[in-house]
């Protein structure tokens, strides 16, 4: 489903802070707040919107360490093979397939070298994982996209 220029502005909005009223969202798409629950609420059903949740910065947790995996996994491994064995790690922040030679590339958030040392070793052995290759973020240069502030 492609969205309209309206859906899309007001699912910005809610991206932005999915805890805005319905009348605040209005006011800045031009619309009353009933007409912007009626498309929320068609956009939901429509499954263009997923879902509502809340977005955390590691650093609150006290997981200041960051790092990249990447997951070569064992053959006929699918991609939601792989989404649902790291669904159960809180530590994974983000998982993508990727071209190249590696089948996936796990961004990990830690306390400290140990906690993603841990983290390393319990995905590295997940049925699906042949071998694991990971290094950690020194400085941070640039996030447009993340689900903080920027940096």
């Amino acid at each position: 489903m492609r969205l309209n220029e309206l859906d899309e502005r007001i699912v910005h909005a809610l991206a932005e802070d999915a805890r805005r009223s319905y009348a605040d969202i209005g006011a800045e798409v031009g619309l009353s707040a009933p007409a912007v629950k009626r498309r929320v609420d068609r956009l939901r059903a429509d499954g263009a919107i997923t879902g509502f949740t809340v977005r955390v910065d590691p650093a609150a947790l006290g997981w200041e360490t960051e790092g990249f995996i990447e997951m070569y996994c064992r053959h006929n491994t699918s991609p939601e093979d792989i989404r649902r064995g790291l669904s159960r790690y809180p530590e994974v922040a983000s998982a993508s397939t990727v071209t190249g030679d590696a089948d996936a590339v796990v961004q990990v958030f830690a306390s400290d070298m140990r906690h993603f040392e841990r983290v390393l070793e319990r995905i590295a052995g997940e049925h699906f994982v042949e071998r694991t290759k990971s290094v950690l973020v020194l400085s941070p240069l640039l996030r447009r996209y993340s689900a903080g502030s920027p940096t």
